[in-house]
């Protein structure tokens, strides 16, 4: 089977897209270049770092979201097994420790074959569910950088669902 490359052009550039929904939240946003744009949004536990960078020969919208967490070696390993544990309960996206920077990222991207636009409503899905993780697990790598908790135990903490009300 051959894959035909297909010359498609776009009416609009798909970082187009994304400058837009910053600009509509009032979100501080660069735009670093044609195919890149960084955005930041304060959240609960720290603010997030996201950069979207349009990748043409994949036709993909990739989003890098990085928050204030520096992993020294001696907590790698844990830092590793809790990406594992979260990992397998993401549906879309993942998160990958940098080791070089020992940084922790989270990464997702929009597929757009075949001439697809991004419309507003994808890039606040792709963008909502990017936050959701991470303020999700924030805490749990938290946990294991901080306060030497395993990762099994810290994944537990963050995941409890409280019943009732106080």
């Amino acid at each position: 089977m051959n894959l035909l490359e297909l010359d498609i052009a776009r009416d609009a550039h798909p970082v187009d897209v994304i400058e837009q929904v910053a600009h509509a939240n009032d979100w501080a946003f660069d735009r670093t270049g044609d195919d890149e744009i960084a955005v930041s949004v304060v959240g609960n536990w720290t603010d997030y770092h996201l950069s979207f960078s349009w990748m043409e020969e994949f036709e993909a919208l990739h989003l890098a979201c990085a928050f204030d967490v520096k992993v020294s070696e001696p907590r790698v390993n844990e830092v590793m097994r809790l990406l594992s544990l979260i990992n397998e309960q993401l549906l879309m996206g993942h998160f990958d420790l940098w080791r070089q920077e020992g940084a922790i990222m989270y990464r997702q991207s929009l597929l757009l074959a075949g001439g697809a636009k991004p419309t507003s409503r994808q890039v606040e899905v792709l963008l909502a569910s990017a936050l959701e993780a991470c303020e999700c697990y924030y805490q749990a790598f938290q946990f294991v950088i901080w306060s030497g908790v395993p990762a099994k135990e810290a994944l537990q903490g963050v995941l409890f669902e409280t019943v009732g009300r106080a």
